[in-house]
């Protein structure tokens, strides 16, 4: 069932199937949004909507940008790694030790929300490549 904060949520940003570039950069702003609140502030149905939005730019880039597969966004991050000559060293910053670099590079690790965030900060890019 849900709940009042969930439908109010929803009826403000009205999230619906993506079908241009400039909707997209509308829910990319929505997201953006969401990511700026702390994660430990972050409330179920901002979660749940946030999951929604990046389900629904994923979906419309999958079905308007060619690539070659589909990329984890583990494989996201260490493509834009090599294509900016980084190290798991040079990422400590984001996420805090060499053992948490290493499993999210080995994919035995998802990248967290904050984490997501602070990688589309340094790649210039929308953090939900990440989620």
């Amino acid at each position: 069932m849900m709940t009042q904060d969930y439908i109010n949520l929803l009826t403000t940003v009205q999230p619906k199937p993506i079908h241009t570039e400039q909707e997209k950069q509308k829910m990319l702003k929505q997201v953006d949004q969401l990511m700026a609140i702390d994660e430990n502030e972050l409330t179920l149905e901002q979660e749940n909507l946030l999951e929604l939005l990046a389900i629904l730019i994923e979906d419309y880039e999958s079905r308007t940008v060619q690539m070659p597969q589909k990329a984890s966004p583990n494989e996201i991050l260490i493509e834009l790694m090599e294509s900016n000559d980084l190290k798991q060293k040079d990422l400590l910053d984001i996420f805090g030790s060499k053992g948490i670099i290493s499993e999210v590079v080995n994919q035995k690790r998802s990248i967290s929300k904050s984490q997501a965030k602070a990688l589309g900060e340094r790649f210039n890019v929308s953090p939900a490549l990440f989620i």
